[in-house]
């Protein structure tokens, strides 16, 4: 019990160090981005009602975001080296087991590969995808090009000559929750306003110019609001990068560990048939209610997870199944893997 408490402690350190390494990249990408975005180019595009040449001209390649993958090697790597660890030094006939893993192994190399392009490609559609929405919902609004821009990459801080704020790294439900607070904002409504200090994401600092404003019948000073809401898009994108960080830290490790298990049976030092793995979930009230089924739960390592769903998983956070986002996203469950080398004598 103790080993296996150390043994989830770990893991859990390793979730947290490159959990944090991959948001971190996430973020230095967008300020990549930022960086290369040629503003007057983007306001001439926008006054010529040409959407597609903004977007061009905010450069928002894929490579920007290879950092992230980088990172993701990391974590798979040091996550299979750990499991090889941690297997049993010794066989029941006295005789030493020794396992390492082989991150460049083709099968480990392949799955990371794919993945990571798979992510990018994801990651960078997206923002195509919301800076499209967000711009054409300004032409809408006949909105100012140049404030159409930097709604998308932020103003410059004098402080740290960076672009804060702005919509560009959000995901697309994120970017209608901007768009919506920003209406709200400049809303003379009440019932408007009042809705805005329902956000659990927003700056409550400003929340006494939203109440005075409730009280005067009138919307928010547009200087105020404007920093509202760079204040209420800098607290999304903190989460999404987190979000990001935790999702593909974890799905690098859980399968990184699936594959150091994989090798050794390849490798012929175990038996495929002596491997189990147990489903386990984090044992709180915020676990879902499919993977609450789950947990204890025991199948062979070569079999499925069948969630009551009906979605399949191998382990937590797998997708090559057909899993969702709705068996992915938040989760905190973990796959223990069992040795029964007394199992072909029986």
């Amino acid at each position: 019990m103790a080993r296996t408490r150390a043994t989830r402690q770990v893991y859990a350190d390793l979730l947290a160090r490159y959990g944090q390494q991959v948001a971190d990249a996430f973020f230095e990408a967008l300020d990549t981005i930022r960086s290369g975005v040629e503003i007057q180019r983007v306001t001439a595009a926008l006054a010529n009602g040409d959407i597609e040449g903004a977007i061009e001209a905010m450069h928002l390649d894929p490579q920007a975001f290879n950092g992230i993958a980088d990172k993701l090697r990391d974590a798979y790597s040091e996550g299979g080296r750990v499991t090889a660890e941690f297997m049993p030094k010794r066989l029941p006939s006295g005789a030493a087991l020794v396992v390492r893993f082989d991150g460049r192994n083709l099968a480990a190399e392949a799955w990371l590969s794919r993945h990571s392009s798979e992510l990018i490609t994801r990651i960078t559609t997206e923002q195509v995808q919301s800076v499209r929405a967000a711009l054409t919902e300004s032409m809408r609004r006949g909105v100012n090009p140049r404030q159409a821009a930097l709604e998308i990459v932020g103003r410059i801080n004098r402080v740290t000559g960076k672009r804060e704020g702005g919509i560009l790294g959000l995901s697309a439900p994120q970017e209608a929750y901007v768009r919506t607070a920003r209406d709200q904002l400049a809303s003379a409504d009440p019932a408007g306003l009042r809705a805005y200090l329902t956000r659990s994401r927003r700056d409550k600092r400003f929340d006494r110019s939203v109440t005075k404003a409730i009280r005067e019948g009138k919307a928010v000073d547009p200087e105020i609001a404007a920093k509202a809401v760079t204040a209420y898009e800098r607290r999304l994108l903190k989460l999404r990068g987190e979000t990001v960080g935790r999702v593909e830290a974890m799905t690098a490790l859980q399968q990184a560990k699936h594959e150091a298990y994989r090798q050794a049976i390849e490798a012929g030092k175990l038996e495929e048939n002596t491997v189990t793995k147990v489903w386990r979930s984090a044992g709180d009230n915020r676990v879902r209610h499919t993977h609450e089924a789950l947990n204890a739960e025991s199948v062979r390592i070569n079999e499925a997870f069948q969630s009551p769903s009906g979605a399949l998983l191998r382990f937590p956070m797998d997708t090559s199944l057909g899993a969702g986002p709705e068996e992915i996203v938040g989760c905190r469950c973990d796959c223990e893997y069992r040795i029964d080398f007394y199992a072909n004598l029986r």
